[in-house]
């Protein structure tokens, strides 16, 4: 394959991703593409050598998925990122690197859509989160709306601390947890204190578990 339509191909795959999100590629020791987006750019160009203490660097240096937040130090510019090594016949040939802004004071709020506009809402009186038909619905304790963000994306930009990944269709805020029952195969089912149930799947449970010390 020529690499001009490696080239296209790439930028067509990137147009699946928000436009929130950068997307870099690269071989074992540089990038061989970049498509910033358009809320955050670290300036990588085809051809810069990996900096260590990059999310690429690790995950080529590991062999495995890395995700976690990095400082500034790195490039001028905190982010949270998700870096995923690939392999050919069984040898390891690059990674492919998602970028996303980190938050930043004065922004950490969640404006969903509903059916008289938009409500911006804290992270902290959001209750869950749930992909359904093909969108992310939020949730308070007064208002449900959706928003155009991927549960992926919300992963990355919500507060660690206080939100969790407990099912393949749901993040919750610990904060709004009033009973956790036991279900059938290991698995749990939250009651919120919107009086929602959130179930919490039998992939996540463990982790779960670990994160809220139970």
């Amino acid at each position: 394959m020529e690499s001009i339509t490696v080239v296209s191909l790439l930028d067509v795959i990137s147009e699946l991703f928000s436009d929130e999100i950068s997307i870099a590629v690269s071989n074992k020791k540089e990038y061989i593409y970049y498509r910033p987006s358009k809320r955050i750019d670290l300036k990588i160009r085809p051809g810069d050598s990996l900096k260590e203490g990059t999310i690429a660097y690790k995950a080529l240096s590991t062999k495995q998925k890395v995700s976690e937040f990095i400082n500034r130090d790195v490039f001028g510019i905190p982010y949270h990122g998700m870096a995923v090594p690939f392999l050919h016949k069984g040898r390891l040939e690059g990674c492919v690197t998602a970028i996303f802004p980190a938050l930043t004071d004065g922004k950490s709020v969640v404006t969903m859509k509903t059916y008289d506009g938009w409500i911006p809402i804290p992270f902290s009186q959001v209750v869950y989160l749930e992909a359904k038909d093909k969108k992310t619905s939020v949730y308070t304790e007064g208002y449900s709306g959706t928003h155009k963000y991927s549960l992926q994306e919300f992963e990355y930009l919500l507060p660690k601390e206080n939100f969790i990944r407990c099912h393949r269709s749901f993040i919750v805020n610990v904060n709004h947890i009033k009973e956790i029952y036991p279900d059938t195969h290991s698995t749990f089912l939250l009651s919120m204190d919107n009086g929602d149930r959130v179930p919490v799947s039998q992939s996540y449970s463990s982790y779960f578990r670990k994160l809220l010390g139970f």
